[in-house]
């Protein structure tokens, strides 16, 4: 089964660390990152999504993806 995440942030450097968490449990990048202005909040934002395949899961709405 193909799980899929989009990881979003404030850009900044903690938004990489999230990326790179995810692409050192086996994730792999999707596509290119997204780069918008947050006008409600003031700060750009960013989005990158993720995927990874898994065997032996069957999928559940209530499932942790990060977890995975």
């Amino acid at each position: 089964m193909k799980l899929y995440r989009f990881i979003t942030g404030p850009d900044d450097a903690a938004f990489c660390h999230r990326v790179s968490l995810a692409l050192s449990r086996g994730w792999q990048l999707h596509g290119s990152p997204a780069y918008a202005f947050n006008a409600y909040g003031g700060v750009m934002q960013c989005g990158q999504a993720v995927t990874k395949e898994v065997e032996g899961v069957d999928y559940d709405p209530d499932m942790k993806l990060g977890e995975q």
